[in-house]
């Protein structure tokens, strides 16, 4: 989920520090890397030489300017920050207290331990000025550098106005210039993912006869879904309007309502590359389609019959991470599509293919992600045709796979490969609702992971799976409810 970022305002004043503070130690600690070298401003008026946690800043071979004393400076950079064209010098260092000359106003004392600030400097008239002040973000910094958020993709760009800070654990967070300072931005993005939405008759029966809308399956996880950036739910069935193309197993046809249910509680993404999405033919597969996009849901996995047999992939954008998703079943119960529209739905099917969706989408994206609904079903455990295009994902370099279908949990691991990489995959998150009557299937479970920025590029850096369960209660009324 979203980390909140808190910040202590301090006045702004001329000749004021800039300084981002880290924990306060008693010790510096052992992690810090201590860098010597000598720099020189972009037009090269300015030379920076950094030498035993000292910076001098030297202009026509005369210096000019030495780091404070008491400051240890671990790194130091000099880049156009604030896209003025004039360069800046950035110190990553060390010095006792919290605080610099501004002190908020809530503050009596300053502290005696060390701890980590990142000083801003500006050059001007043969001096160098200290520019501004902050105060405490609560992060450890091993390391920072100077750029845009494109030269992280392709399309670099001579921009410098964000500052990347990488922690200790190789996480890292960006923080842009603004006109009063520095202000982060997002660099991850964090996911929800449910089961199975398999709307037996018991289940629209009663939002039908009862209550006329189905927001009632989906009232215990709109909150997680307004805190989560993309909420993705695998629609099992086809969407119909006609009241005569209803039904339930073994040929279903789900009222529209549902859909509406889905749009309205916020869920951004449905998958619908299912075994059941024929159930009502090709126009179920094209009505389902059309709903969801009118609503602005993005629908995965089926396409209309017009169009083009391209990569069936969707990427978005989130916090400035390009996100690929692909959406495919291992069949569709024996019913074929139209002759005409071969790929109406996408299938588990030519593995030439399949790795070549996946390498198109991570050509177009930081991150790829596949839902994919195979298994056997009620199995507890993962079967060979599952482990099998698992490692067909893996090799291809998916990043996170989301199984459903055995509409009963199974494990979730990480995957590894020989160069390293990895590859989260939950086998089967289960059912979200359904009216099936076996214990484990009324046990499903919410996936959630973060997709983070670090220094080895965009990975998952948290992830779990949070139990759920389907409850009927009196009246026939179905809820999901967090264990």
């Amino acid at each position: 989920m979203k980390k909140a970022f808190y910040a202590m305002m301090v006045l702004a004043a001329a000749g004021a520090i800039i300084c981002f503070v880290g924990r306060s130690l008693a010790f510096l600690p052992p992690w810090v890397e201590w860098e010597s070298g000598t720099y020189y401003s972009h037009c090269g008026e300015y030379e920076i030489s950094l030498d035993k946690k000292t910076v001098r800043v030297l202009r026509d071979h005369v210096c000019i300017w030495t780091s404070p004393e008491g400051v240890k400076v671990q790194q130091a950079l000099s880049c156009d920050i604030d896209n003025d064209s004039r360069d800046e010098l950035i110190l990553l260092c060390w010095k006792k207290g919290r605080y610099g000359r501004h002190r908020p106003f809530w503050v009596e004392e300053d502290e005696e331990e060390w701890s980590q600030h990142i000083f801003v400097y500006a050059y001007g008239e043969g001096e160098v000025r200290p520019r501004w002040m902050s105060s405490y973000i609560g992060q450890d910094v091993a390391n920072m550098a100077a750029g845009s958020r494109e030269d992280r993709m392709p399309g670099q760009t001579e921009q410098f106005n964000h500052l990347w800070l990488t922690d200790p654990e190789g996480k890292i967070s960006c923080w842009t210039w603004d006109f009063w300072g520095f202000t982060r931005e997002e660099t991850e993005v964090s996911f929800v993912v449910f089961g199975d939405n398999l709307i037996h008759e018991p289940i629209y029966r009663y939002g039908l006869n009862q209550e006329g809308s189905f927001g009632f399956l989906y009232e215990n996880i709109r909150d997680v879904i307004a805190q989560s950036d993309v909420a993705v739910i695998n629609q099992e069935t086809p969407f119909t309007d006609n009241p005569a193309l209803y039904g339930g197993y073994p040929r279903f046809g789900t009222p529209v309502q549902v859909g509406q249910a889905l749009a309205d509680v916020g869920f951004d993404v449905v998958t619908c590359a299912t075994n059941h999405i024929l159930d009502r033919g090709a126009a179920g597969v094209e009505y389902t389609r059309a709903f969801l996009e009118d609503q602005g849901v993005i629908c995965l996995g089926i396409q209309a019959g017009e169009e083009k047999d391209d990569t069936p992939c969707t990427v978005i954008k989130r916090n400035g991470i390009r996100v690929a998703m692909l959406n495919y079943t291992f069949g569709t119960n024996g019913i074929q599509p139209p002759r005409e529209h071969p790929c109406m739905v996408h299938l588990l099917e030519d593995e030439e293919k399949v790795r070549g969706d996946i390498e198109k989408a991570g050509a177009e994206a930081d991150f790829v992600i596949v839902f994919a609904h195979w298994g056997t079903e009620y199995a507890e455990q993962a079967d060979e045709y599952q482990k099998k295009w698992a490692q067909l994902f893996l090799e291809s370099g998916v990043d996170v796979v989301v199984g459903t279908h055995p509409h009963v949990l199974q494990p979730c691991e990480v995957l590894r490969d020989e160069q390293g990489h990895e590859m989260l995959v939950y086998y089967s998150i289960g059912n979200f609702v359904s009216a099936q009557r076996e214990e484990t299937c009324v046990k499903g479970g919410m996936a959630e992971f973060t997709i983070s920025l670090t220094d080895r590029g965009y990975r998952v850096t948290e992830f779990g799976l949070q139990p759920l369960t389907i409850t009927r209660r009196e009246g026939g009324r179905y809820t999901v409810d967090f264990e």
